[in-house]
Protein backbone atom coordinates (compact mmCIF):
# COMPACT_ATOMS: atom_id res chain seq x y z
CA UNK A 1 0.00 0.00 0.00
CA UNK A 2 1.13 3.73 -0.80
CA UNK A 3 1.67 6.38 2.26
CA UNK A 4 2.67 8.85 -0.29
CA UNK A 5 3.43 10.34 -3.68
CA UNK A 6 5.61 13.17 -4.18
CA UNK A 7 5.91 14.67 -8.15
CA UNK A 8 4.32 17.10 -10.50
CA UNK A 9 0.90 18.07 -11.17
CA UNK A 10 0.60 17.16 -14.70
CA UNK A 11 -3.38 18.26 -14.55
CA UNK A 12 -6.41 18.52 -12.84
CA UNK A 13 -9.77 17.84 -13.23
CA UNK A 14 -13.30 18.46 -11.46
CA UNK A 15 -12.29 15.80 -8.16
CA UNK A 16 -8.73 14.89 -9.47
CA UNK A 17 -5.13 15.68 -10.44
CA UNK A 18 -2.64 14.29 -12.42
CA UNK A 19 0.51 13.74 -10.49
CA UNK A 20 3.82 12.51 -12.39
CA UNK A 21 5.77 10.39 -10.89
CA UNK A 22 8.95 9.74 -12.24
CA UNK A 23 6.91 9.91 -15.49
CA UNK A 24 4.36 7.97 -14.27
CA UNK A 25 0.91 9.90 -14.18
CA UNK A 26 -1.11 8.57 -11.35
CA UNK A 27 -4.46 9.79 -11.27
CA UNK A 28 -5.47 10.91 -8.06
CA UNK A 29 -9.10 11.80 -6.79
CA UNK A 30 -8.57 14.96 -4.08
CA UNK A 31 -11.32 17.14 -2.41
CA UNK A 32 -10.58 19.92 -4.13
CA UNK A 33 -8.11 20.06 -7.48
CA UNK A 34 -8.51 23.46 -7.76
CA UNK A 35 -5.73 24.05 -4.51
CA UNK A 36 -3.13 22.26 -6.69
CA UNK A 37 -1.06 24.24 -9.43
CA UNK A 38 -0.26 22.47 -12.29
CA UNK A 39 3.70 22.04 -12.50
CA UNK A 40 4.58 22.81 -9.22
CA UNK A 41 5.54 19.40 -6.87
CA UNK A 42 3.51 17.83 -4.14
CA UNK A 43 3.63 15.33 -1.36
CA UNK A 44 0.35 13.88 -1.50
CA UNK A 45 -0.82 11.41 1.15
CA UNK A 46 -2.40 8.79 -0.45
CA UNK A 47 -5.09 5.86 0.30
CA UNK A 48 -5.36 3.31 -2.15
CA UNK A 49 -9.16 1.99 -2.72
CA UNK A 50 -9.59 -1.49 -3.90
CA UNK A 51 -12.95 -3.26 -4.27
CA UNK A 52 -14.19 -5.97 -6.77
CA UNK A 53 -15.25 -3.39 -9.50
CA UNK A 54 -12.45 -0.41 -8.85
CA UNK A 55 -9.25 0.47 -8.04
CA UNK A 56 -8.72 3.91 -7.44
CA UNK A 57 -6.06 6.90 -5.79
CA UNK A 58 -7.39 8.98 -3.10
CA UNK A 59 -4.98 11.70 -2.42
CA UNK A 60 -4.74 14.36 1.16
CA UNK A 61 -3.06 17.40 1.62
CA UNK A 62 -1.71 15.99 5.37
CA UNK A 63 -1.93 12.48 7.62
CA UNK A 64 -4.63 14.20 9.53
CA UNK A 65 -7.03 14.08 6.45
CA UNK A 66 -6.60 10.86 5.24
CA UNK A 67 -6.51 9.81 8.95
CA UNK A 68 -10.30 10.95 8.76
CA UNK A 69 -11.09 9.60 5.56
CA UNK A 70 -10.20 6.28 6.70
CA UNK A 71 -12.24 6.36 10.07
CA UNK A 72 -15.16 7.90 7.84
CA UNK A 73 -15.26 4.97 5.24
CA UNK A 74 -15.18 2.36 8.22
CA UNK A 75 -18.70 3.49 8.95
CA UNK A 76 -21.40 1.19 7.33
CA UNK A 77 -22.96 2.62 4.08
CA UNK A 78 -20.02 5.82 4.12
CA UNK A 79 -18.09 5.37 1.00
CA UNK A 80 -15.19 7.29 -0.27
CA UNK A 81 -17.22 9.57 -3.79
CA UNK A 82 -19.61 10.93 -0.14
CA UNK A 83 -16.43 11.43 1.96
CA UNK A 84 -14.38 13.86 -0.53
CA UNK A 85 -17.31 16.69 -0.72
CA UNK A 86 -16.97 16.59 2.85
CA UNK A 87 -13.45 17.06 2.97
CA UNK A 88 -13.91 19.46 0.67
CA UNK A 89 -16.22 21.87 2.08
CA UNK A 90 -15.53 21.24 5.53
CA UNK A 91 -12.81 21.35 8.12
CA UNK A 92 -11.33 17.89 9.53
CA UNK A 93 -11.53 19.85 13.22
CA UNK A 94 -14.87 20.65 12.19
CA UNK A 95 -16.16 17.45 10.60
CA UNK A 96 -14.62 15.77 14.21
CA UNK A 97 -15.97 18.09 16.54
CA UNK A 98 -19.94 17.71 14.94
CA UNK A 99 -19.57 14.40 15.14
CA UNK A 100 -18.27 14.50 18.85
CA UNK A 101 -21.08 17.40 19.85
CA UNK A 102 -23.86 15.02 17.94
CA UNK A 103 -24.42 18.19 15.28
CA UNK A 104 -26.62 16.45 12.74
CA UNK A 105 -27.01 19.58 11.19
CA UNK A 106 -23.65 20.28 10.20
CA UNK A 107 -23.16 16.76 8.94
CA UNK A 108 -26.03 17.44 6.58
CA UNK A 109 -25.03 20.22 4.91
CA UNK A 110 -23.15 18.09 3.06
CA UNK A 111 -23.33 16.58 -0.37
CA UNK A 112 -25.56 12.94 -0.17
CA UNK A 113 -25.37 13.05 3.82
CA UNK A 114 -28.81 12.54 5.37
CA UNK A 115 -30.40 12.42 8.58
CA UNK A 116 -29.88 8.35 8.33
CA UNK A 117 -26.23 8.62 6.98
CA UNK A 118 -25.53 11.53 10.14
CA UNK A 119 -26.84 9.76 12.61
CA UNK A 120 -24.41 6.45 11.33
CA UNK A 121 -21.73 8.35 11.73
CA UNK A 122 -22.30 10.02 15.04
CA UNK A 123 -23.09 6.22 16.43
CA UNK A 124 -19.96 5.02 14.98
CA UNK A 125 -17.46 7.46 15.51
CA UNK A 126 -18.17 9.67 18.32
CA UNK A 127 -15.49 9.83 21.03
CA UNK A 128 -13.37 7.65 18.81
CA UNK A 129 -12.08 10.75 17.16
CA UNK A 130 -9.18 12.97 18.07
CA UNK A 131 -7.77 16.08 16.98
CA UNK A 132 -3.97 17.26 17.61
CA UNK A 133 -5.47 19.57 20.03
CA UNK A 134 -6.93 16.84 21.81
CA UNK A 135 -4.75 14.72 22.41
CA UNK A 136 -5.23 12.59 26.02
CA UNK A 137 -2.33 12.49 28.20
CA UNK A 138 -2.87 10.34 31.65
CA UNK A 139 -1.41 10.73 35.21
CA UNK A 140 2.10 8.54 36.02
CA UNK A 141 -0.64 6.02 38.21
CA UNK A 142 -2.80 5.12 35.15
CA UNK A 143 0.40 4.58 33.09
CA UNK A 144 1.58 2.38 35.83
CA UNK A 145 -1.71 0.26 35.81
CA UNK A 146 -1.41 0.01 32.35
CA UNK A 147 2.40 -1.32 32.53
CA UNK A 148 1.19 -3.12 35.53
CA UNK A 149 -1.66 -5.34 33.59
CA UNK A 150 1.16 -5.70 30.72
CA UNK A 151 3.04 -8.44 33.49
CA UNK A 152 6.22 -5.98 34.38
CA UNK A 153 7.42 -5.62 37.61
CA UNK A 154 6.18 -2.86 40.17
CA UNK A 155 9.99 -2.56 40.75
CA UNK A 156 10.97 -2.40 37.67
CA UNK A 157 7.87 0.11 36.75
CA UNK A 158 8.94 2.48 39.10
CA UNK A 159 12.10 3.03 37.93
CA UNK A 160 11.15 3.55 34.64
CA UNK A 161 8.15 5.90 35.54
CA UNK A 162 9.90 9.17 36.53
CA UNK A 163 12.12 8.99 33.01
CA UNK A 164 8.96 9.54 31.23
CA UNK A 165 7.06 12.59 30.06
CA UNK A 166 3.78 12.67 30.82
CA UNK A 167 2.63 15.32 28.64
CA UNK A 168 3.01 12.66 25.96
CA UNK A 169 0.22 10.95 24.39
CA UNK A 170 -0.30 7.90 26.07
CA UNK A 171 0.65 5.50 23.20
CA UNK A 172 4.39 7.36 23.14
CA UNK A 173 3.85 7.15 26.99
CA UNK A 174 4.09 3.37 26.67
CA UNK A 175 6.11 2.64 23.77
CA UNK A 176 8.67 5.01 25.65
CA UNK A 177 8.19 3.48 28.72
CA UNK A 178 8.49 -0.87 27.44
CA UNK A 179 11.56 0.68 25.60
CA UNK A 180 13.38 1.34 28.55
CA UNK A 181 11.83 -1.73 30.34
CA UNK A 182 13.03 -3.71 27.81
CA UNK A 183 16.65 -2.53 28.51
Amino acid sequence: MYSYLKGYISAYESNSIILDVNNVGYRIFVANPYSYQENNEYKVYVYQYIREDEQSLYGFMNTEERDLFLKLLSVKGVGPKLIMPMLATGSVKGIIDAIDRENILYLKKFPKVGDKVARQIILDLKGKLMSQDNVTTVSNEELFSLLEGLGYKNTDIKKVIPQIDNSLPIEQQVKEALKLLLK
